[in-house]
């Protein structure tokens, strides 16, 4: 979301898995789609069966996916910026660019401020004091008007492109051999395959997932494969796209619903502490046009806004006050999960609800954890089964040596249901929400989160009502309208987010459209007055009058190219692939008529897809496709939307085994991401290439789901007991043969674990030193049905991305032992 948000306008999967089919050329990098996502990796197969795709993957290890690849390139981990930098300047400098997808829909021509500048891995406005960046001069020029300047011509020095060029000159295929360890001939061999995809007939795309979320510079990576997709002409088209694999059914529907700490439902974000006026804070997020006749539909926050605060708060959010403004919280600094553990590691909170979570296990360096954890006076799990955070109290000898006397932190258990055991939608990585049925009803005492979290909330205000308490409003006060308080059920909670009229909804011309009561058909309706109510206003049209939508199950395929309309239903409008305006030429005619999505029939705009555009808007009125963005096109440029800068560029991972950045070898403030947020004792924590030569990274099997299936019978036959991958190379130099225990350790401790020694992960050189890398999967720890293990955050240091906060979990010094 970080990545994609600043670039497009919009933080999700671009397309869907069935479209994969439709693609030319498949990059697999950052994720290894055939272990991970095995499902969906059969639209792999079938772009290579059926359309002879060539696949190419980029990892460490030569894994499951490039077993089956058509192109194999190893790669340092961490260093993807340099490696997609440097195709970014291949295709530059061999013109291999989609001429006329770039300069109409994308800011190639727009003028940066002449104060904007970058030397040696620092951007302009640095302040070493705070380690952050005040951002003014990352923006575009604007005249009189407010609106940005631009040269067609592509020539002026200031113009992005040319910035852009000059940026990326570093990024040589000798440089990237020189960082990644990438060879030369094979990196060269990849570039020409994916700059064949620059032609309208030819279409790429790129499935990536944790392997580049899980750095310091996270969200770069992303960024820095969206660019290159745009110079390709690759959004919004099908087969193209960059697809964000999710990790979990439900991940998507996580982030929709706002369940991040700075975030509302529909991507909308809470105040910061200094915006306490709310007309103030409207303003700043209704995105005016930055150009003429630019949809910038941000310009709707306030109707999104609103209609979530009449679906929290009901009759008592009124324009009087503000719509309830004042009931939310206003940030005083960013609350992420890694924030949350050093609050509690200072001592500074009381309680803890850990939900569908295990944190002991999925949050970074596991001494802390237990450390933090055991600060608290109560934490409350509520999870189907035994997790290592609920037992972290417990001994378990080696793996979890505790002691159980000294943690007085109280434990509360409350079994919830399974996914099986309750009705709901699951949001997959397209967007699409499907429906699914109760099977069975929960065992035991469990119930689902939903009774849970009801039940919790009745007795809470039932205090609050009768004991008083400060500020009690945001809870005595909000709206719970469901037939059974201490249980709603599912078709309850999905009517209300995808909203209804509370009062007649009335046209230009005073007739009623929909009517007070009524299901809203799309978020189009939504209003700012207090006569609409959406609890998500991107899930509009999910649940209309005409029923659920996200039950429908017809698979029928009119155009063959995977576009299931009537198949449950997809976020926004149940468009499947997003941007798709893009894939048409300005005169809104199909790049490639035999991918067809949509197109301009001289009235409206109509096709295969749900149009991501204003279905009666001209193509020769000059409306961009990126109807989220105020410039109404993509951005090379993120202007003030990234903590590290408007261009990507190459940090090395916090522990790096080089001691340096070698693209800014002089420079040591530019070695590490020099917008990173590093607590102190985290920072003692870091460890030395000096005691830990390796270096680490962590990945799933298909055997395992996360740290769930290890406590089914059948997974744990076929995948028993931890082990790490070790390379033959390095194991015979260590003297380590398979089947041996290992111990690996890094500055935070250790695990032990059987070898496997391989020649799936190769040594490579790296600025003239030689590289190892140990694999590390996750799914070990000290409770399920498996073999017992170690948890593989033990080893892990507590930094995260700039922007998400998510833990650099791919890229850490170890050393490995014989025990």
């Amino acid at each position: 979301m970080a990545g994609l948000a600043p670039t497009f306008g919009r933080g999700a999967m671009t397309n869907h898995w069935v479209d994969i089919k439709n693609a030319d050329v498949v990059l697999i990098m950052g994720g290894n789609a055939a272990e991970a996502h095995p499902c969906g990796f059969k639209w792999v197969t079938e772009a290579k069966a059926h359309n002879n795709a060539t696949l190419i993957v980029v990892d460490p290890r030569f894994n499951r996916s490039a077993s089956v690849a058509d192109v194999y390139a190893p790669i340092r981990t961490g260093t993807d910026i340099v490696f997609l930098g440097g195709v970014i300047k291949y295709l530059l400098d061999t013109n291999q660019i989609q001429h006329e997808y770039v300069k109409n829909y994308t800011d190639l021509s727009f003028l940066v401020d002449e104060d904007f500048d970058f030397e040696e891995g620092i951007f302009s406005g640095y302040n070493d004091a705070t380690s952050k960046y005040e951002k003014s001069s990352w923006d575009y020029q604007l005249d009189e008007n407010g609106e940005v300047i631009a040269d067609p011509t592509l020539q002026h020095p200031r113009s992005v492109y040319q910035l852009l060029k000059q940026h990326y000159q570093r990024y040589t295929p000798e440089m990237v051999n020189r960082v990644c360890g990438t060879p030369i001939a094979k990196f060269n061999q990849i570039c020409k395959l994916l700059a064949s995809t620059h032609t309208p007939d030819r279409a790429g795309t790129i499935l990536y997932a944790l392997g580049w979320t899980q750095h310091s510079i996270g969200s770069q990576i992303i960024r820095t494969g969206a660019m290159m997709q745009l110079l390709l002409g690759n959004i919004g088209i099908a087969g193209g796209g960059m697809n964000a694999l999710r990790g979990h059914s439900n991940i998507q529907g996580l982030t929709d619903l706002g369940l991040m700490t700075n975030l509302l439902p529909g991507y909308m974000t809470l105040p910061n502490e200094a915006e306490q006026d709310f007309d103030g804070y409207i303003t700043k997020r209704t995105q005016k046009p930055l150009r003429d006749n630019q949809m910038s539909y941000w310009q709707n926050y306030k109707k999104f806004h609103i209609s979530l605060a009449k679906a929290w708060w009901g009759d008592h959010a009124q324009e009087s006050n503000n719509y309830a403004f004042d009931l939310l919280p206003k940030l005083d600094k960013p609350y992420d999960m890694l924030q949350v553990y050093e609050l509690m590691n200072q001592g500074k909170m009381n309680g803890y609800i850990c939900q569908g979570f295990n944190p002991l296990a999925a949050a970074p360096n596991k001494a802390k954890m237990i450390k933090s954890l055991s600060q608290l006076k109560f934490m409350v799990i509520m999870d189907p089964l035994v997790t290592e955070t609920s037992e972290f109290w417990r001994n378990m000898g080696e793996s979890n040596d505790v002691s159980t006397a000294d943690i007085q932190t109280e434990v509360f258990r409350l079994p919830t249901s399974c996914f099986a055991e309750e009705a709901g939608t699951l949001v997959n990585s397209g967007r699409w929400l499907q429906w699914h049925w109760k099977a069975t009803e929960p065992p035991g005492e469990a119930q689902t989160d939903i009774e849970i979290m009801a039940t919790l909330y009745q007795h809470i205000r039932k205090l609050y009502q009768e004991e008083g308490g400060t500020f009690s409003e945001p809870i005595t006060e909000l709206s719970w309208p469901y037939a059974n308080p201490n249980e709603p059920t599912a078709e309850e909670l999905a009517k209300e987010l995808n909203g209804r009229a509370l009062t007649d909804l009335l046209d230009s011309e005073g007739k009623v459209v929909r009517k007070a009561g009524e299901q809203l058909s799309s978020f189009s309706e939504l209003r700012d007055d207090g006569s609409t109510l959406s609890g998500c206003w991107i899930y509009t049209g999910s649940w209309t009058e005409q029923g659920n939508m996200m039950a429908r199950r017809d698979s029928s395929d009119p155009t063959g190219i995977g576009q299931t309309l009537n198949w449950a239903w997809a976020w926004p409008a149940n468009r499947r692939v997003l941007y798709n305006r893009a894939s048409c030429d300005v005169n809104g005619q199909p790049f490639d008529p035999t991918r067809s999505l949509v197109h301009w029939d001289g009235a409206k705009w109509t096709g295969a897809d749900v149009p991501d555009f204003k279905v009666t808007e001209q193509p020769a009125d000059g409306m961009g496709p990126f109807i989220m963005n105020p410039e109404g096109v993509a951005r090379f440029f993120a202007r003030d939307k990234m903590a590290e800068g408007p261009f990507p560029t190459h940090y090395e991972p916090f522990e790096t085994p080089l001691g340096y950045n070698p693209l800014f070898k002089e420079n040591a403030r530019a070695t590490n991401n020099p917008a990173a947020r590093m607590f102190s004792d985290d920072r003692a924590e870091l460890g030395k290439v000096s005691e830990f030569p390796y270096v680490g990274t962590t990945y799933r099997l298909t055997e395992h789901f996360h740290y769930w299936s290890k406590n089914v019978l059948l997974n744990s036959i076929i995948q028993p007991q931890q082990f790490v991958e070790i390379g033959a190379e390095l194991a015979g130099e260590l003297g380590i043969t398979e089947g041996d225990l290992v111990k690996v350790s890094s500055n935070r401790g250790y695990i032990k674990a059987k070898a496997v020694v391989t020649k799936r992960i190769r040594g490579m050189d790296v600025d003239g030193k030689r590289i190892h890398h140990i694999g590390i999967p996750i799914h070990w720890g000290f409770v399920g049905l498996t073999k017992p293990g170690f948890l593989a955050n033990t080893l892990t240091p507590s930094v995260g991305d700039a922007n998400s906060q998510t833990p650099e979990f791919k890229s850490f010094l170890v050393n490995v032992e014989k025990v």
